[in-house]
């Protein structure tokens, strides 16, 4: 059966209401935005949404976010995304923040079929130790907290476990996409994707090129097609700086 999809709708139509997703991108660089517009444009809501972070206010997954369609996000960091912060203090949204390093391994973990590891990050702090604020109550206080996880000693130091990572669906951007699903990605724009990419259960891709099975060299291959199930070609991406910092003194440190 063919991997082809007409258009970004028609790739993600089945997504319904309550939906995990595991979206690639950093910050807005390597987002898959025709895919998150798309959803956007549908009727599923109450989304929990695994991703580095929430994009910006009106970018990426700021898109959902600002349009009430996600209640939980498991992230890194809240970025730039105001909208994510205030949804968040004022109990808008449930809110599991990880390690950087720890959630791109839960992923890659969850597309690995390994239930869970042992890693030394945040041991000793509230990471481990549970009480992170999941959500927090219209009062401000903390309605949902993190529990705590097992900690165990390895040649004698002190590891967390931490389960991996499985979504219902993963959205994806990629330079280029072959006809089986074969993906390059593009230096930095290669972040969260094929991570993301290989714990969705369906893997959905928008590519800002499409070519024919056999034409990519398989030593370019970032991540095989097996991992891949739907295939959106998009064109070139329009480059979002998400904030730009330039030297006024025209003196480079």
């Amino acid at each position: 059966m063919s991997k082809i999809y007409s258009s970004g709708a028609a790739a993600v139509a089945d997504i319904g209401s309550g939906a995990r997703l595991a979206v690639g991108g950093f910050g807005v660089c390597g987002i898959p935005d025709t895919l998150i517009e798309a959803l956007a444009a549908g009727d599923a809501t109450d989304l929990e949404v695994v991703s580095n972070n929430c994009g910006i206010d009106d970018l990426g997954l700021g898109v959902l976010l600002g349009a009430g369609r996600i209640s939980r996000i498991v992230a890194s960091y809240v970025g730039e995304n105001k909208e994510f912060a205030r949804r968040y203090l004022a109990g808008e949204l449930e809110v599991e923040l990880t390690p950087q390093g720890t959630l791109a391994e839960k992923l890659r973990a969850g597309g690995a079929g390994i239930a869970a590891f042992f890693t030394p990050s945040g041991v000793g702090t509230a990471v481990a130790e549970g009480g992170l604020p999941w959500r927090y109550a219209d009062d401000g206080s903390v309605a949902v907290a993190s529990p705590a996880k097992e900690v165990r000693e390895f040649a004698g130091r002190e590891y967390v476990l931490e389960e991996a990572i499985r979504a219902d669906y993963a959205l994806v951007h990629a330079l280029i996409a072959d006809t089986e699903g074969n993906l390059v990605f593009n230096k930095a724009a290669m972040n969260f994707n094929p991570l993301a990419a290989m714990a969705g259960d369906v893997c959905v891709v928008q590519a800002e090129k499409l070519v024919p099975a056999g034409e990519l060299d398989p030593s370019q291959v970032h991540l095989p097609g097996i991992f891949v199930d739907r295939i959106v070609e998009v064109g070139p991406q329009n480059k979002t700086i998400e904030k730009r910092t330039v030297a006024t003194s025209g003196v480079v440190a």
